[in-house]
C-alpha cells in the first residue's frame, strides 16, 4: 500500500466517524505542519491537542483557538469534555434521533387497531389517518419500520 493510498484511507475512516477536521486547513499549529504523528484532519487530535497547549504549554485560549481553528467555545467545550470524560468523550455518539420519537406507544396503539380492523390497510393510508388524528406528518417508510421492530421485539420476548 502506498503512503498516499494510506493518507486517503485514514481520511475516509475519519470522515465515516464524523470526526474529520472540515477546517483542517486552518491549523497552523507547528507540531501539525512538521511533524507527520500530528494529522490536521484528525478533528479528536486537534481538539486534544488545543487544550494541552494551554493547559500544559500556559498558551492563551485566544492563541490556541486561532492556531487550531476553532472557536473559542469549542475550546471550553472540549476542555470541559476531557475533564468528565476523557479523550473518550471527544468521540461524537451517534447522530440524530435515538428512536422514532413521533410514533409513540400511543400512535403505535392507534395503528395497531387501524390494522386490526383492516388487514389490508398500508403505511400511506396508516400516515394519512396518524396526520388526521394526531395532527402530524410521518414518512410511511417510518411506520413500517417501527411495525417490523415491534414484530421482531415481540419474538425476542416468546
Amino acid at each position: 500500500m502506498t503512503k498516499g493510498s494510506n493518507h486517503d484511507s485514514k481520511a475516509k475512516k475519519l470522515a465515516e466517524k464524523n470526526v474529520l477536521n472540515q477546517a483542517q486547513g486552518k491549523v497552523t499549529d507547528e507540531l501539525f505542519l512538521r511533524h507527520e504523528f500530528f494529522d490536521a484532519r484528525d478533528l479528536i487530535q486537534v481538539k486534544y491537542e488545543m487544550v494541552r497547549r494551554v493547559q500544559k504549554d500556559e498558551w492563551s485560549i485566544t492563541r490556541a483557538s486561532k492556531v487550531f481553528g476553532l472557536s473559542r467555545p469549542c475550546f471550553y467545550d472540549t476542555k470541559e469534555t476531557l475533564a468528565q470524560e476523557g479523550i473518550v468523550g471527544l468521540i461524537p455518539g451517534k447522530r440524530g434521533p435515538r428512536q422514532g420519537h413521533k410514533l409513540s406507544e400511543e400512535v403505535m396503539a392507534f395503528v395497531e387497531e387501524k390494522m386490526r380492523e383492516d388487514s389490508t390497510v398500508g403505511a400511506v393510508k396508516l400516515a394519512q389517518q396518524i396526520k388526521e388524528r394526531f395532527g402530524f406528518s410521518i414518512h410511511p417508510r417510518s411506520i413500517e419500520r417501527s411495525l417490523e421492530r415491534r414484530k421482531k421485539n415481540r419474538k425476542r420476548v416468546l
